[in-house]
């Protein structure tokens, strides 16, 4: 159990002493020792207890619980605070229902229900400390060096760096604290500890536009929060438990069991950026890019997604399920599309992260075994792979001064090492031989399982759609484009140790996804599912043989190029009279013509207004629907 309170302590102190010393060569020190200790302490955990089956751990003591109490009373007194204060008045009326409510509940009816054990891990709990505990590390890393150039860039504003990296690791602790709680009390209270820290992140540079941005997360992150909030009175007062196992254990077995489920499960969704509630990740992409990537690829959103697949089990073959489901797959194909429309380089991995945790979604809410693997490796390439390209185009934005694609045509005369490791990470994103196609490979063969026409389609379509959108983007990246200077000896060392880290965790975790499966995922499915082997059949060992091959004649591809070439060089063709640098050529009547190549984005058919709308309608209705259904007694 120690371990388990090192996670969860010892970000909060290394926080705390980030506050305090604002010296840049000592932050640059602690952020990088402690990156370490992190990284080491969740593998150590994760090897301790990966197929140990669910540990659980009695840490009973009063006085934790009103330290916490206190904290989530004033938390809400500040949400409250800063609603008033910047006229967000919606916030400030969520904070008054949701604060007092849960305080209510603690200190009456849930004061006299007993838990017996508040911490526990399973395998799932282990994947995610890992994943949290390794890239979210490397994300403050990455961050020393990137904040230096972002500084520079901001130099008439006052240096709050420190205030950065205190709420990084204070993020950090938080979804230590919920991947590990047991007790849906603390879960709910890290929960909160990440809306309000996000809150902070999204809007650190306190433009408009920030402001606003982070107040729109707020208020959708708080209505998630509410639904929380409302699971756990339901549940404490109708059972007199307020443990997760003990939640898992009664099932769907009564209507006052199957609504909290389906409260949480809306929790989960609002924090997993699905529609109807997606908007506030999309806002974030106002953020530095490291907060970009540490609450889009490793903390924030996969909170919610570890919370639904959590819930899986008790999902299958009833309304919570089939709202859970519906959303999923709903935003997948929407999202998807929405992001065909898109030039900005973040807001196209905005909507990728939506999308892609949308399939998630909806692999959790099947509820079954082939389902909820593919939903596992989904979520762990995508936390490696998402992280290294927002993380790429964070750096190319310093560098050349653009985060449009359009503008990317010339990155490997520019950035040479960053355009090849952004193509790893885009190939990681839906090539055939990487994790994430086999992963969906999986879910689509889930969904047809499960005889879910809905998914079948949204898993399909929203497939063929991501490959138009990150093919595009690969072919803007390999252009060459001459007379263009290097530009990569500015980059920082820590970007360059990070950025190759997780381009060789995206290369090593496709090599040894089996292995993941095998030894890290089935065990955790053997626990909460009784039948077994059926996602090994249903892949097929010949099959997972073919893709390691392919994989293997990728990596051996770029051999042949490597060291000095003999190779001549031409001018480009142009359809005309090529000039001599290949940007420009004489067309007809004797005119000079700038060579100008553009990708078609389609935003009369696929632009987000139009995609948002629908999907808006859509998935508020089927949530709406789900909720009065389960009311009436329809499970």
């Amino acid at each position: 159990m120690y371990d388990i309170l090192f996670l969860l302590l010892f970000p909060l102190i290394v926080a705390a002493i980030l506050l305090v010393f604002r010296n840049e060569k000592i932050r640059s020190i602690i952020v990088k020792v402690s990156a370490a200790i992190i990284a080491i302490a969740s593998i150590y955990v994760a090897i301790e207890y990966i197929d140990g089956g669910t540990v659980l751990f009695d840490f009973e003591n009063e006085i934790v619980d009103y330290l916490m109490l206190i904290t989530e009373v004033c938390l809400g007194i500040v949400i409250f605070y800063l609603g008033i204060k910047h006229k967000k008045y919606l916030v400030s009326i969520l904070a008054l229902i949701q604060t007092p409510l849960m305080t209510w509940f603690e200190l009456t009816k849930g004061h006299d229900i007993s838990i017996s054990n508040y911490l526990y891990i399973d395998g799932l709990s282990s994947i995610m400390v890992l994943i949290i505990g390794i890239i979210g590390s490397l994300i403050t890393v990455y961050a020393v060096g990137y904040m230096k150039d972002f500084q520079h860039h901001h130099e008439g504003e006052p240096d709050r760096r420190y205030w950065f990296f205190f709420l990084m690791f204070v993020f950090l602790s938080a979804m230590f604290g919920i991947v590990t709680s047991n007790s849906l009390v603390w879960m709910f209270f890290f929960w909160e500890i990440t809306t309000l820290c996000s809150f902070f992140l999204i809007g650190y540079t306190k433009t408009d536009e920030a402001v606003r941005n982070s107040f729109l997360q707020l208020v959708l992150n708080l209505i998630g929060g509410l639904a929380f909030v409302f699971a756990i009175v339901i549940i404490g007062s109708e059972h007199d438990i307020l443990e997760f196992n003990k939640l898992l254990e009664l099932g769907t077995e009564s209507i006052t069991v199957l609504l909290p489920i389906a409260l949480l499960s809306l929790a989960g969704i609002v924090k997993a950026a699905q529609m109807p509630f997606h908007s506030w990740l999309l806002g974030a992409m106002v953020a530095p890019t490291p907060t970009s990537a540490l609450l889009h690829s490793s903390t924030m959103v996969k909170a919610g997604v570890f919370l639904i697949l959590k819930l899986s089990p008790v999902l299958h073959d009833n309304i919570a399920g089939e709202m859970v489901m519906i959303v999923g797959g709903v935003t997948f194909l929407l999202a998807s599309m929405a992001a065909i429309s898109q030039s900005n380089a973040k807001r196209v991995l905005a909507y990728s992260t939506i999308a892609n945790l949308g399939l998630i979604v909806a692999c959790g809410g099947v509820g079954v075994e082939a389902a909820v693997w593919a939903g596992i490796m989904l979520m762990i390439f995508h936390a490696i792979t998402k992280s290294l390209l927002f993380l790429c185009v964070g750096t190319a934005e310093h560098h050349i001064g653009s985060r449009n694609i359009e503008d990317m045509d010339g990155l490997f005369c520019e950035m040479p090492k960053l355009a090849m490791l952004m193509i790893i990470g885009i190939a990681g994103m839906f090539l055939a031989p990487f994790g994430m196609l086999v992963s969906k490979w999986q879910a689509m063969t889930a969904f047809v399982d499960s005889q879910s026409i809905i998914l079948i389609i949204c898993i399909c379509f929203g497939s063929a759609v991501t490959a138009f959108y990150w093919t595009k983007w690969l072919g803007k990246l390999v252009a060459i484009v001459s007379n263009k200077d290097n530009v990569e000896k500015t980059v920082h060392r820590e970007e360059w140790v990070v950025l190759g880290a997780l381009a060789a965790l995206v290369i090593v975790t496709c090599l040894t996804f089996p292995l993941i499966s095998e030894y890290m995922v089935m065990p955790y499915l053997g626990t909460v599912f009784t039948a077994g082997g059926s996602v090994i059949a249903a892949l097929g060992s010949g099959n997972m043989y073919i893709l390691l091959a392919m994989l293997a004649l990728v990596l051996l591809l770029p051999i042949p190029f490597l060291g000095k070439t003999n190779k001549k060089i031409v001018p480009t063709y142009m359809c005309g009279v090529n000039t001599g640098n290949n940007l420009s050529f004489t067309g007809a009547m004797n005119c000079e013509t700038q060579v100008s190549l553009r990708n078609w984005y389609m935003e009369g058919w696929f632009g987000e207004d139009r995609i948002n709308k629908f999907g808006l309608v859509i998935t508020i209705i089927t949530i709406l629907a789900a909720i009065i259904l389960i009311l009436g007694g329809v499970a």
